[in-house]
């Protein structure tokens, strides 16, 4: 009987280990998917690489990775500043490991480097690089720092002639619920391709030559694949829209991606119509705003007439009370007075038995006013006298 030959599972392990180190001696580069990422609290990595059949979608590879503390110091910062993202589940990556066997643990991978520029592309380099030269720049608050008039109608609109987008655009002011009326004029221009950033910067130059003419600059396009609105993150067209005189609204019909003309841009909206909604919508709140101040002016007047009201109604009272007061003392003192000048009539005085002598119809007051042999009047109270002066005496003379 031939003997069978035993080994221990340590001795196998080891064997597997050899046989592995030395069929896999160099690095890889390896391009994977990433599974779950986990960062140990002494600082690795643990990532698990995994591969999908396309279309199906369906886990076709799957194996360990690691990436030690001492390299992830590096990699990490690297990665998510090229990269603009966290090292995270779903991404596409490039990395260059070494394979190892353990024992305990079986095959796995250590990562050594990883390359962020396959993972963005090459046109998103670009596209950082641009970024960060704005931000130095500080072009990213410039447009939006200007102010939007207060009712924007007069609209310069750069699109593509019978563009979807723009007859969305045009359709929806136009058929606003609120009767608002616009001028519009179209600067048309390409908006997709290598193209699209010179026609729509010479464009902006039009616009800017009538500048005084127009509210507000848009920029429009109705949607589009990805690659489509590449143009869109061209710095030359980015560093016109910043530096822009006049507001500009951009909204090209993107749901999920943000181009730089995005960020640079005054207003950045999804869609054209979405565009139109916004203009709308100004001109709405400052209605609104008018019927509010229209109801606070009106309400003021009337609590204004009303306060005024009460204090002529107040001061009339007052006056009355004080006129009839003051007619009171009046009729008082022209009683009074009334009295003082009976009493000192003539006729009160020969009331009280007195006579008056008259001479040619003038009161005779001093011997001086008559001669011996004048005649004269005595005017008694209830009749007269007709009098012969026969002597004078004078009363001095006692």
């Amino acid at each position: 009987m031939t003997k069978r030959e035993e080994i221990t599972l340590g001795e196998l392990q080891e064997r597997i280990k050899g046989a592995i180190e030395s069929s896999f001696s160099r690095r890889y580069w390896v391009r994977a998917e990433t599974g779950e990422v986990k960062i140990h609290s002494q600082g690795h990595c643990y990532i698990d690489l995994i591969e999908k059949a396309q279309g199906s979608g369906g886990v076709t590879a799957k194996i360990q990775a690691v990436i030690w503390a001492s390299s992830f110091r590096m990699l990490r910062p690297y990665f998510e500043t090229t990269t603009g993202r966290a090292l995270e589940r779903g991404l596409s990556i490039l990395v260059n490991v070494q394979v190892t066997y353990s024992q305990l643990y079986g095959m796995s991978l250590v990562i050594t480097d990883i390359d962020p520029t396959f993972t963005i592309g090459e046109q998103e380099i670009i596209r950082q690089r641009s970024i960060q030269r704005l931000t130095q720049e500080g072009m990213f608050e410039i447009n939006s720092s200007l102010e939007i008039p207060l009712l924007p109608r007069r609209l310069a609109v750069i699109s593509s002639e019978g563009a979807a987008g723009f007859r969305d655009f045009t359709k929806h002011l136009e058929e606003n619920d609120y009767g608002f009326s616009f001028s519009i004029k179209l600067f048309p221009a390409p908006m997709q391709g290598e193209s699209a950033p010179d026609g729509i910067i010479e464009q902006m130059e039009r616009v800017a030559c009538e500048m005084n003419n127009f509210d507000l600059l848009l920029i429009l396009r109705g949607g589009g694949a990805a690659q489509d609105l590449v143009c869109f993150d061209d710095y030359n067209l980015a560093i016109n829209i910043a530096q822009f005189p006049l507001p500009v609204v951009f909204a090209v019909g993107h749901d999920h991606d943000y181009h730089i003309a995005d960020m640079v841009a005054h207003t950045s909206l999804k869609t054209p119509t979405a565009a139109a909604a916004f203009i709308i919508d100004l001109f709405v709140a400052e209605e609104q705003q008018l019927i509010f101040l229209s109801r606070r002016v009106s309400l003021s007047l009337q609590s204004r007439l009303q306060s005024e009201t009460n204090s002529l109604e107040r001061f009339n009272e007052r006056m009355t009370v004080a006129l009839r007061t003051r007619y009171r003392e009046v009729e008082h003192l022209l009683d009074i007075y009334e009295r003082r000048v009976i009493s000192a009539s003539p006729f009160a005085i020969l009331e009280r038995g007195y006579s008056l002598a008259l001479k040619g119809g003038k009161k005779i007051g001093s011997i001086k006013d008559a001669q011996v042999g004048d005649d004269f009047t005595l005017l008694l109270s209830d009749g007269s006298f007709n009098c012969k002066i026969n002597s004078i005496r004078d009363g001095k003379k006692r």
